[in-house]
Formats: C-alpha cells, structure tokens, sequence
C-alpha cells in the first residue's frame, strides 16, 4: 500500500494496476492530489476507482486536468461533450478494440493517459485487461533488447480502422475526413521518457509495420512483441462494475478489452489526454 496525503493506492499485482481509496472524483481537486495521482498512475500504469459517480461532464473535468483532451474523428462522442466518446459493443455493431491496443498511436503526440468508466454493462463479462510494456520490456534478452533499441514503426489510423468497417455507409464521408487528417506516423519501437522509464511501443491495434524491417521479419517481430506483452505476469484483469473509474498511462501500456458477452452489450465513455511526442 502507497499512502500519499489524500489517498492510497493498493497494488493489484507486481508489475501494473492500482486500487484508489480516499477519492471522489466527482469533486474538485487540488493541485496536490493531482500531482500525486500523475505520480501514481505512472508507477501503477492503471489506477482503478469504485463507487464513483461521473457523468460525462465531470468526466471530461477531472480528464482534463492532466492536459488537453483528444476528440475522437470516427468514434460517437456524447451530445455537447465532445471529448467523452462513446465505445459502445452490440451484436450489430461489433467492436475494434478486442486486441493489444494503446489508444490513438496514430497521431503525433499520442496520448498521455485516458478515463474510462461504463455505462451499460452486460451480466457478466467484458472485463478489461492491462499490461506493462515496461515490464515487458525488462524482460526481454539483452539480444533482443539491443534489437528492438534501434528500430522504429509505422502507426496508421486505417490500420486500427479498416476501410471495409469504417469507410462504408454513414461512417463513410467521417472516415475519409479522419484518413486524410491522419497519415500513418514514425515512433520508437522503445519508448523513452523523462524519467528514464523505457518500455515497448507497439501495439496490435495501429502498429503497421517496422521501418527498417522486410516485410517477414517486421511481420514476425511484431507478432513476437505483441504475444510477449500479453504474457499473464505483465497484466491485471479488471471485472467492471458500474461506478468503476480506470486512469491509465496511455504512454507504457496496452490493454485488452475481451469480447465474450454477445449478444448482450456493453457502453464505455472515454475521454483521451493528449501527451507528447514519444522519443
């Protein structure tokens, strides 16, 4: 258990996820608090929160005090909130999100973190999964680590959102507008940041190839690297309640939300902070 002067964060399991007591984050924050949380959810990579009650407003709120949200080009958002998007499974509408993924990779500065709390949940089911490319990262050879150190990879928004699901119908012309907004972007296949934390940063959902690979070799490392950052010892499991709240650190993590409810349905609303370039 860490104690910091306004809340605790008990650790779920060695390497990712924390369990926030002593908050509600309904109400105003200090610069304190948030600056511990900042600290906490960088250490934890996943902070949870129960028995919270956010609606989308307050949401947006407490999201952007960590920094400038991202609005979503294809996803619904909620009516006169923007940065809350709606990330909704139904039978007849199935999701993109039941793999390795880290959110919104295909930008410039992608982003720092995110909040994400639902809204309908099915009875039981579509738990979310998180893992640590830090960890993962540590536990690489050293051959390996000297491997993926130089190497850097391709993100593509079409590659996460596929023109035969996204670019039909009546997401078609918000599709076309989101491509030519986004062209695929450069990152590190490592990931630097300020304070000397280095983890993996390629992820199943937008990750389209290594620069400085062929094809095969790129095809197979990345498939390497995605399957090692899903092995169980990197990860927590969360089993959603309604009032649950998830703060992750967008920038050394990945997560998984598992499709094993249909024909039942889950809402989740998600707002984005944007970060910085990664290096």
């Amino acid at each position: 258990m860490t104690q910091f002067a306004d809340f605790a964060v008990a650790p779920l399991t060695p390497a990712v996820g924390g369990l926030v007591s002593g908050l509600d984050l309904a109400r105003p924050l200090s610069d304190r608090t948030i600056a511990n949380l900042r600290a906490a959810v960088a250490e934890r990579h996943v902070l949870f929160f129960e028995n919270q009650l956010l609606d989308p407003a307050a949401q947006r709120d407490f999201a952007s005090r960590f920094g400038k949200l991202h609005v979503h080009p294809v996803y619904p958002h909620v009516e006169g909130v923007p940065e809350i998007t709606w990330i909704e499974t139904r039978a007849d509408s199935l999701p993109d999100n039941d793999n390795w993924h880290t959110d919104v990779t295909f930008i410039e500065t992608p982003p720092f973190g995110a909040v994400l709390t639902p809204k309908h949940l099915p009875p039981n089911g579509g738990d979310t999964l998180w893992s640590s490319t830090v960890a993962a990262y540590g536990a690489l050879s050293e051959p390996i680590r000297r491997l993926v150190d130089g190497l850097t990879a391709e993100h593509d928004f079409q590659h996460g959102f596929r023109r035969h699901l996204w670019g039909v119908g009546e997401r078609k012309a918000a599709w076309e507008r989101a491509v030519a907004a986004n062209p695929p972007v450069v990152h590190p296949v490592v990931r630097t940041l300020d304070d000397g934390r280095r983890g993996l940063f390629v992820n199943e959902g937008f990750t389209s190839r290594i620069i400085e690979l062929r094809s095969k070799e790129s095809e197979a490392l990345l498939a390497f690297l995605i399957a090692h950052i899903a092995k169980p010892e990197f990860t927590v499991r969360w089993r959603w309640k309604l009032g649950d709240v998830a703060f992750w650190d967008n920038r050394l993590s990945t997560h998984y939300a598992t499709l094993d409810y249909l024909p039942q349905g889950r809402t989740m609303a998600r707002a984005a902070i944007l970060g910085d370039r990664p290096r």
